[in-house]
C-alpha cells in the first residue's frame, strides 16, 4: 500500500517574501554580484546525491515496520518530488562481518553456497527502484566471507576468487531481482590492489557487464590518484575516484587524472539541525571547493538501535518497528533542495561559487534551458560534521545579485524554495515554497540571512509531501517472544535481532521430530575477512538498552561437539565496532557438560562455573534471571546456579550467541523485563 492511499499529501506552502533578513536594514548589508553564463561552456557533469544502506546493518530494523509506515518511510527517501528524492542508493555487499552497527549476511557464506535472498539490501534496492526507476545503484564490500581469503584476513591473495564473488552478487541482483547495478567499489576504507581492480574490470566485461562502472578506492584521494597517473591500464579501468569525508577539498593529483571525483561517503553526523547544516554546506561546497560531482551520505536511515555506534547519524530516523514511530529529520528536506531540482546528467555552470559574505552557491542546467541555483549560508558552529575538523570561517547577512546570461537571458521567473535552520529560536522552517522571484533586465537580488538554504529554479515540479503523523514512540515491548515458526519468511533474519558478530538466520531443521522444526541458527563457521574488530564469539542483540531487571529464556542446541558452546545474556552494553569490549551477564553452556557465568562476551571475567550435563546435538532450555545486583540461571526449568553478585553493567540489551564461529540453533526465545 502506498502513501497516497493513506492520505499523504504534497503541499505548496506559500510564505511571504520579505525584503531582507529579519532586523537588518538593507543599507547595512554586504552586497555582491554574480554572473551565471553558459556561453563559454559548462562545468563538470553532475552525478547525483545519494545515501548508503550498510556499513553496516544500518537498515536492519526498517524491514520489520508494518504497513503503511514502512512504505511512507521509503517514499520520504526515494519517491521523486516527495521528500529526499535520492538519485543514488549505495548498499553494502554483505560479507558476514561487523561493518559498524552490525553484520550483513553474504550471498555466499561458503564457497559452494549461493543464496540471493539473504539479508535485506535486495529488498531495499527493489523498493528504491519501484519508486524511482532512474535511481543509480552502487555495491561495495566492507567484509568478505572467510573462504575468499583461504585462511588469510585479506581478499587479494586470490583476486580471481574475489572478482568471481563480487560479480556473482551483480549477476544475482539481475537474475533474481531484475536489478541493474551501475557501480561497484573495491573494499571500503581499506587497501586497494591494482591487479585485482584490473581483473575485476576484465571479469565484468567477460560476463557482459560493460555498463558497470568501477569506483576506487573509497578511502582517501591518495594513493589511488597518484597510482592512476602512473599506471595507464589502471587509469583506463577506474571510472570514478571516490574519497571519504574529504572536508570539501580535493588534491592536485586527483584533478590531474581527469576522472569523476565523488565524495563517496560523507556526512555521518547526528541528524539534528547541526547535522542538517553540515549536510547543506557539504552538498554545495564539495563541488565549489573540491570539484566533486556526487555526495553520498552515510547513512540512509537510522534503523538500528540508537545506543549502537553513531546512533541517528542518518538522513532520517526509523528505529522503532514495534511502535511504527519514525521521524522525518531536517536533512531530508535539505537534500530536497538539490535532488528535487536536478538530475544526474545535468551540468554545473562554471562559476566560483563562493559568496562574498560567506556561504556558497552552485548553479546547474539540463542544457535545455532549465536552471537551478542552490545557495547555503551555514555558519561554522551550526554546520560542523562529525569529521574532519572544520577550520573557522565567518558568514554574515548579505545581498546577492545574480545576472543571468547566455541561454538563461530569457528566464523571466524563478520558483523559490527556502529553509532556515532555527538554532536560537529552536524553530526551523524547512523546504517552504515562497513567491516566485521576477528576473528583471536579466538580474534579480536576494537578501540572505545566515543558516539558510535557497533553491531558485525554472522547474515547477518541487513538492513537500507529508504523510499522517506516525504512531508515538514506545519502548521495546517488555514481554517479547519469538518461536521462529515461519515456513516462508519474507527475510532471512528474525525481527529485531541485530547480529553483531556472526549471522543468525531462520532455519528449517528437517531432521527434528516436531518441536524444533523451525529454528534460528548461527551460520558463520569461520571468522570472516574483517573490516572492524569482530568478536571471537558470535552475538545477536535485541530489546531495550535501558532494561535493568530481566528474565531471558531460550531453547538452545549446540551442534559443534567437544568444544562447542552457546550463551544467553542480559544487560549487554555494547555492539557494533566496539563488540569485542562487550560487557553484560552471560550464561554459557558447553558441549563438554560444563557451564560458566561471565561478565563479558570474551569470557575472561568468570563469575561462576561448574557442571551442567549439557551435551551437543540435544535441545536444552536456558533461563537467565537478573534482578538488581543478583543473577541466577536455570537449566531445563531447574536451578543450576544462583546468587551471583553483579555490579556492572547496570542496564543493556538481551542477547544470544555462540562460543566461536560455529553452527548452533536457538528456539522459543522469550524476554521479560520488569
Amino acid at each position: 500500500m502506498g502513501c497516497a492511499a493513506l492520505l499523504c499529501g504534497c503541499f505548496l506552502l506559500g510564505c511571504s517574501w520579505g525584503p531582507g533578513p529579519a532586523g537588518v536594514g538593507a543599507a547595512a548589508l554586504l552586497t555582491a554580484t554574480y554572473v551565471l553564463d553558459d556561453a563559454g561552456g559548462l562545468g563538470r557533469q553532475f552525478d547525483g546525491i545519494g545515501a548508503i544502506s550498510g556499513g553496516g546493518a544500518t537498515s536492519r530494523l526498517l524491514v520489520n515496520y508494518q504497513e503503511p509506515y514502512r512504505s511512507q518511510i521509503l517514499d520520504y527517501l526515494f519517491k521523486p518530488n516527495f521528500g529526499a528524492s535520492l538519485h543514488i542508493l549505495k548498499v553494502e555487499i554483505g560479507g558476514d562481518g561487523q561493518s559498524t552497527d552490525g553484520t550483513e549476511p553474504s550471498h555466499m557464506h561458503y564457497e559452494n553456497d549461493e543464496n540471493y535472498f539473504q539479508g535485506y539490501e535486495w529488498w531495499l534496492m527493489k523498493e528504491a527502484k519501484k519508486r524511482n526507476p532512474k535511481i543509480k545503484l552502487i555495491g561495495l564490500p566492507w567484509t568478505f566471507p572467510a573462504w575468499i581469503g583461504k585462511g588469510e584476513n585479506w581478499p587479494y591473495d586470490y583476486p580471481d576468487v574475489t572478482a568471481y564473488y563480487i560479480i556473482s552478487w551483480i549477476l544475482g541482483a539481475k537474475q533474481y531481482h531484475n536489478l541493474d547495478i551501475d557501480y561497484v567499489g573495491i573494499w571500503n576504507e581499506r587497501a586497494f590492489n591494482s591487479k585485482y581492480i584490473k581483473l575485476l574490470r576484465y571479469t565484468l566485461d567477460k560476463h557482459g557487464l560493460q555498463h558497470v562502472r568501477i569506483i576506487a578506492s573509497d578511502r582517501l584521494w591518495e594513493p589511488i590518484s597518484v597510482v592512476l597517473l602512473l599506471d595507464s591500464e589502471l587509469h583506463r579501468v577506474v571510472d570514478v575516484i571516490g574519497a571519504h569525508y574529504p572536508g570539501t577539498k580535493t588534491v592536485p593529483n586527483a584533478l590531474l587524472t581527469h576522472k569523476k571525483l565523488w565524495s563517496s561517503e560523507d556526512y555521518s553526523t547526528f541528524n539534528d539541525e547541526v547535522g542538517a547544516g553540515c549536510w547543506a554546506r557539504i552538498l554545495n561546497q564539495n563541488y565549489v571547493n573540491g570539484n566533486m560531482t556526487s555526495t553520498i551520505a552515510w547513512n540512509l536511515v537510522a534503523s538500528y538501535y540508537e545506543e549502537l555506534p553513531f546512533g541517528r547519524c542518518a538522513l532520517m530516523t526509523a528505529q522503532e518497528p514495534w511502535s511504527g514511530h519514525y521521524k522525518v529529520e531536517a536533512p531530508i528536506w535539505i537534500t530536497a533542495h538539490t535532488t528535487q531540482f536536478t538530475q544526474p546528467g545535468w551540468s554545473y555552470l562554471q562559476v566560483d561559487g563562493h559568496l562574498e559574505g560567506g556561504g556558497s552557491f552552485v548553479a546547474l542546467t539540463d542544457g535545455l534551458g532549465n536552471l537551478t541555483i542552490i545557495i547555503e549560508t551555514m555558519t561554522h558552529n551550526h554546520s560542523q560534521c562529525i569529521r574532519p575538523p572544520l577550520p573557522h570561517f565567518s558568514v554574515a547577512p548579505q545581498r546577492a545579485t545574480f545576472y543571468l546570461k547566455g541561454s538563461f537571458c530569457m528566464v523571466k521567473t524563478l520558483q523559490v524554495w527556502h529553509s532556515r535552520l532555527g538554532f536560537e529560536s529552536g524553530n526551523s522552517s524547512l523546504f517552504h515554497q515562497l513567491h516566485p522571484v521576477k528576473v528583471q533586465k536579466g538580474s534579480f537580488s536576494l537578501d540572505l540571512n545566515v543558516d539558510e538554504v535557497y533553491t531558485l529554479t525554472t522547474l515547477k515540479t518541487g513538492q513537500k509531501c507529508h504523510c499522517p503523523e506516525p504512531p508515538p514512540p514506545q519502548p521495546f515491548p517488555s514481554n517479547y517472544k519469538d518461536d521462529f515458526n515461519i515456513r516462508n519468511p519474507p527475510f532471512s533474519e528474525a525481527p529485531n535481532f541485530a547480529d553483531q558478530t556472526g549471522v543468525f538466520e531462520y532455519f528449517i531443521n528437517a531432521s527434528d521430530p516436531g518441536d524444533h522444526v523451525f529454528t534460528f541458527r548461527q551460520v558463520v563457521v569461520q571468522r570472516p575477512i574483517t573490516w572492524a574488530s569482530d568478536a571471537d564469539q558470535t552475538i545477536s542483540i535485541i530489546g531495550n538498552f535501558q532494561w535493568v531487571n530481566i528474565s531471558v529464556t531460550c531453547d538452545i542446541y549446540i551442534e559443534k561437539p567437544r568444544d562447542g558452546g552457546v550463551f544467553i545474556a542480559g544487560r549487554v552494553d555494547n555492539g557494533g565496532i566496539y563488540v569485542r569490549r562487550t560487557k553484560g551477564i552471560f550464561f554459557w553452556v558447553f558441549a563438554d557438560g560444563t557451564y560458566q557465568v561471565t561478565g563479558d562476551l570474551a569470557g575472561e571475567e568468570i563469575l561462576m562455573k561448574g557442571l551442567s550435563g549439557v551435551r551437543d546435538n540435544a535441545w536444552h532450555t536456558l533461563t537467565l534471571n537478573i534482578q538488581g545486583t543478583s543473577a541466577s540461571g536455570l537449566l531445563n526449568g531447574y536451578p543450576l546456579w544462583e546468587n551471583v553478585t553483579i555490579s556492572k553493567p547496570t542496564n543493556g540489551w538481551a542477547a544470544i550467541g555462540t562460543r566461536s564461529f560455529e553452527f548452533a540453533q536457538f528456539d522459543n526465545f522469550h524476554v521479560e523485563a520488569s
